[in-house]
């Protein structure tokens, strides 16, 4: 601090008031500089000592692995990817770049951690957020009576038992165990209905199929001959 303080006799010292600083100095900061003369006469003056922090924080980041719920949605917040970042001042803020997730999100996604010290200092880092669906479709069955043919046989779809399943993401089919009847199924036939969602999960559930038989008889008889 000294710049160039003198004396007619010589100086035997320099003495400053305040030579340590920390965080709690940043800004301005008035210091007393002292001469004192070979003679230990002293003289005193002032200075301003401006104490910067341009150092960024340390950002540390941990990858995270997170479920879409039953409407196919979930959401994270910055404190689940902020991994113990710190700063020789103080943290002010600790914000991440997207914290809703849905479908359109299934896979890996990569998100940005930005901190921010108390005097401004800004630093990024990003994660990888991997969103998973493990919810497995919501299936709804109905029972059903079918009627056998003429042939005795009778048949029907996925979509006869379907009762309006859903999944939160999306199906991608809708099976049936047993679409093909015969007088061998007369009454009723437990039958499953499998439905796997865009995702591979996989459920069932069981409805009644009941076949009946209302098809009559058809009777035939000999043509009569006229006798001479």
């Amino acid at each position: 601090m000294d710049n160039g303080s003198s004396s007619v006799v010589g100086l035997s010292g320099l003495a400053l008031d305040k030579t340590s600083f920390d965080c709690s100095n940043v800004g301005t900061n008035t210091v007393t500089l002292t001469a004192t003369s070979t003679l230990g006469k002293s003289a005193s003056a002032t200075a301003t000592v401006t104490v910067e922090d341009k150092i960024a924080p340390i950002v540390l980041v941990q990858n995270k692995t997170i479920q879409l719920d039953g409407s196919g949605n979930t959401t994270i917040t910055a404190a689940d990817i902020n991994n113990g970042s710190t700063d020789n001042c103080g943290i002010a803020t600790v914000e991440l770049s997207k914290t809703s997730f849905d479908c359109s999100n299934y896979g890996a996604n990569t998100v940005t951690l930005t901190v921010t010290d108390i005097h401004g200092n800004v630093a990024t880092k990003t994660a990888t957020i991997t969103v998973e669906d493990k919810a497995a479709p919501i299936v709804l069955t109905q029972n059903k009576t079918i009627q056998l043919d003429a042939a005795g046989n009778a048949t029907i779809t996925a979509a006869d038992i379907n009762n309006g399943s859903t999944d939160n993401c999306g199906i991608a089919t809708v099976t049936l165990s047993k679409t093909s009847f015969d007088c061998s199924n007369y009454g009723a036939n437990t039958v499953t209905l499998t439905v796997t969602d865009i995702h591979g999960n996989v459920s069932t559930k069981d409805a009644v199929v009941t076949v009946e038989d209302k098809v009559a008889p058809i009777i035939t008889v000999p043509i009569s001959q006229e006798i001479c």
